[in-house]
């Protein structure tokens, strides 16, 4: 399908449904489970998987010129027009442009042109034919600006245009050249925002580090970075934004928070997906699995104490702890694992906790005759202080698959690890209690759902109460096994 429709893409669910109406001249009622969104509060008329069905079928019938369906499919689109935010129109105007419906567009088109979305935006977001016709309509409505005024607005907005075009490079030290030499800061080209929209994962993070942007400013409509972050539907940016203080209770002008945005934006199929462990977890659900976490976190971070202070043989055993708990980690939690690390501002690759290094744990370390013992001692305390790191991000945002592990380790530390050592029946031992470790692992997984479940009347009633659009009453969800 992908071949047959360059500029969308249509589903499994919808192309039965277009299937079945191909064959009988019926169109099969809407299959719930990927119309419906995740946000209990919603009524679910205009909300993000109720408009990429539509448009998956809208992609299917204009491809093999159903001509019935796409007006029947245009009329339902053209209902979701008015209701819908402003960013969930885009996929419209664009489905619209590509598939030639005159009429759809023009209305799309006109309710962008009304909107507050910033030219940037819908550069980034249209091709210049459609930029052009959203311009127009608003030159129409709006008075053109004193040339005084043009002058300044240009030059600050030439200065803009130049922090953007370095974050589209992952120029950061260009980005910083460009800081220095000009009056125009980071918060002035909303630089946090762009990158959380547009930016590469790694370019967010060197944008945070430089400590240069408020980390909870709000863009001229409304919307702080995270509000911005939870449309990208990334984890690692989420949790990212989060450890620098970005406030998840914060909501846009009509009342949503990022928790709210990503809810909104999830399908419940994607949602209640069946978890199989040492694969990664569906994007969707983690991502508002964190920020339903976050909203609701009432625990206080495990502090560490200054490895500085432990002696040469505490601080192996403390490598050793982390580096074995690390290493489970990612190999039955890879997904959630690599959002903890990337979070960590660590490389990766030096926390290469395979499988094989689990074989190789506790035996003893090459040791370079040339390093001197302090040297030594501070190489250790480096990597011990990323792995802490590491393993408290696991444990603030996915803390009941941290329990597990770390009851695990606490009880069979060290001999678990030495699968391969031993008689057999010794290794069928601990292979077997390795088996009941990933039985206690699917568990976790299950009581994160359960505490989900209980906590979701918190989340729901913050997000309702802080929007009158809403319907009231909350419900829980469960996810299925």
């Amino acid at each position: 399908m992908s071949e047959l429709v360059p500029y969308g893409k249509v589903g499994h669910e919808s192309f039965l449904v277009f299937l079945h109406y191909l064959y009988t001249g019926t169109l099969k009622a809407s299959p719930p489970e990927v119309t419906t969104c995740v946000d209990e509060t919603c009524v679910h008329d205009a909300c993000r998987p109720a408009i990429d069905y539509a448009l998956e079928l809208m992609y299917a019938s204009a491809t093999f010129q159903m001509k019935e369906l796409v007006l029947l499919l245009q009329r339902r689109l053209l209902n979701f027009v008015e209701k819908a935010v402003v960013e969930d129109v885009i996929p419209v105007l664009m489905a619209a442009f590509h598939c030639q419906l005159s009429q759809l567009r023009l209305q799309c088109t006109q309710r962008v042109a009304r909107s507050d979305l910033d030219t940037t935006s819908l550069e980034k977001e249209f091709p210049q034919e459609v930029v052009d016709e959203i311009k127009s309509l608003r030159a129409q409505s709006v008075l053109e600006s004193t040339p005084a005024e043009m002058e300044v607005e240009t030059l600050n907005e030439k200065s803009i245009r130049r922090i953007h075009k370095a974050m589209d490079s992952d120029d950061v030290e260009l980005l910083k050249l460009l800081l220095s030499e000009s009056k125009v800061t980071l918060n002035d080209a909303y630089a946090l925002h762009y990158a959380c929209a547009y930016s590469d994962s790694k370019v967010i993070q060197e944008v945070l580090n430089l400590g240069l942007a408020d980390i909870n400013l709000r863009n001229p409509r409304g919307y702080s970075v995270l509000h911005v972050a939870a449309r990208r539907k990334d984890p690692s940016i989420l949790v990212a934004l989060l450890k620098k203080g970005a406030n998840a209770s914060d909501t846009t002008p009509d009342g949503q928070t990022a928790l709210v945005i990503c809810q909104r934006l999830t399908r419940r199929k994607d949602y209640h997906e069946e978890t199989v462990q040492g694969k990664e977890s569906n994007k969707d659900r983690l991502c508002v699995d964190v920020l339903e976490r976050e909203m609701r976190r009432n625990f206080k971070c495990v502090t560490m104490s200054d490895s500085s202070e432990t002696t040469a043989d505490d601080l192996h055993m403390k490598l050793d702890y982390f580096e074995n708990r690390v290493a489970f980690a990612r190999l039955l939690f890879p997904a959630e694992a690599r959002v903890a690390i990337e979070n960590a501002e660590v490389d990766s690759a030096s926390l290469d906790t395979t499988s094989s290094t689990l074989k190789r744990a506790g035996a003893n370390r090459e040791v370079d005759l040339n390093e001197t013992p302090a040297v030594r001692t501070k190489k250790m305390q480096l990597r011990l202080q990323s792995l802490q790191k590491t393993v408290e991000n696991g444990r603030r945002f996915f803390p009941h698959c941290s329990e597990v592990l770390d009851n695990f380790l606490e009880d069979l530390i060290p001999d678990v690890f030495f699968l391969e050592k031993g008689s057999e029946e010794e290794q069928r031992i601990k292979k077997a209690r390795f088996m009941e470790l990933k039985d206690d692992v699917q568990k976790a997984f299950h009581m994160d759902m359960a505490e989900n479940k209980r906590h979701s009347g918190l989340s729901s009633s913050l997000s309702s109460s802080s929007s009158s659009s809403r319907k009231e009453g909350v419900g829980h969800r469960v996810r299925k096994k």
